[in-house]
């Protein structure tokens, strides 16, 4: 491998060529369809460094949201700034997405995507975390306010039941024995 091979940095987030990234009504960036695609495909891999939280607490203030979490202590995030673009999806939040995480990395179609359509998922389905914020989403069945606590919901759970990370699906089967 040649020198300068070294020094290429690739992505680290699987974004399939079927999808871009350009401003979004909702917030800041978002990821669309280019094209149309088929219910089931796979949009994005989120990429990154599996980090414990208390390793994520000393980048983020540099490096500002750029994690998922992935398991308890586990999020997977980029860890240089240079490599922080390179390791976004850029999904905004939709309370009626049409694209899901299964597993904990892999964001997939719920539906057939339209091209020119705004790639969102429920945040619902992939965050336990500390926050409130008022929703942008503008659907018709937007909740007005979303937190990172959403996935304790019953109606939600019902809702999306099959779309929830791994590690939330978990915690919603335990409760429910």
């Amino acid at each position: 491998m040649s020198d300068r091979a070294h020094h290429v940095t690739a992505p680290l987030t699987y974004r399939s060529p079927k999808t871009e990234v350009k401003p979004s009504p909702i917030q800041g960036l978002g990821l669309f369809a280019k094209a149309t695609i088929a219910r089931g495909a796979i949009v994005a891999v989120k990429g990154g460094y599996v980090l414990t939280r208390a390793q994520w607490a000393t980048l983020t203030t540099e490096l500002g949201p750029a994690e998922i979490e992935i398991a308890g202590d586990l999020v997977i995030a980029p860890v240089r700034q240079e490599e922080r673009a390179g390791a976004m999806l850029y999904t905004n939040h939709s309370c009626e997405p049409n694209i899901a995480i299964q597993g904990q990395i892999v964001l997939v179609t719920m539906r057939d995507v339209a091209a020119g359509e705004e790639l969102t998922h429920d945040w619902a389905t992939t965050d336990d975390g500390d926050y409130t914020m008022t929703c942008r989403c503008g659907s018709a069945r937007c909740r007005g306010t979303i937190t990172g606590k959403d996935w304790q919901r019953a109606d939600l759970q019902k809702k999306d039941r099959g779309w929830f990370r791994w590690f939330l699906q978990r915690k919603i089967d335990a409760a429910q024995r």
